[in-house]
């Protein structure tokens, strides 16, 4: 088929050389980011933006420190989704989030993934 054959000896080196090939690539590819554009038409639409803010304390915490607060937490959109329909306290304080049961589990779901998508301290 091919005119070239690899010897059986060089293969556990070509693997190795593609391998890191491939994880070099994933490590300099910049991390996907939050798309601020659609997280603040939803904020907007759904009046969160009363409280809180991308990057700036308002009466809520922002959305920045909300994503460093659950870096890491594999069930932190169910979380940040009922507590945006639910409302809650104590976690920021002693300030209270109303609930929000007018916002569709749908936009809850994507404002938490696009919340903790943000780059948190930033």
């Amino acid at each position: 088929m091919y005119p070239f054959r690899f010897p059986h000896s060089l293969k556990p080196s070509i693997c190795l050389i593609g391998a890191c090939l491939c994880v070099g690539t994933m490590l300099i590819t910049p991390p996907a980011h939050a798309d601020n554009e659609a997280l603040k038409k939803l904020m907007q639409s759904n009046n969160c933006m009363a409280c809180h803010m991308i990057d700036k304390r308002k009466y809520g915490p922002q959305f920045n420190e909300i994503a460093e607060k659950y870096v890491g937490d594999a069930s932190a959109v169910s979380k940040l989704a009922a507590k945006i329909k639910a409302g809650g306290s104590g976690v920021w304080g002693e300030d209270m989030m109303p609930p929000q049961p007018q916002v569709s589990d749908a936009d809850a779901k994507t404002m938490a993934e696009l919340i903790l998508a943000l780059t948190p301290g930033k």
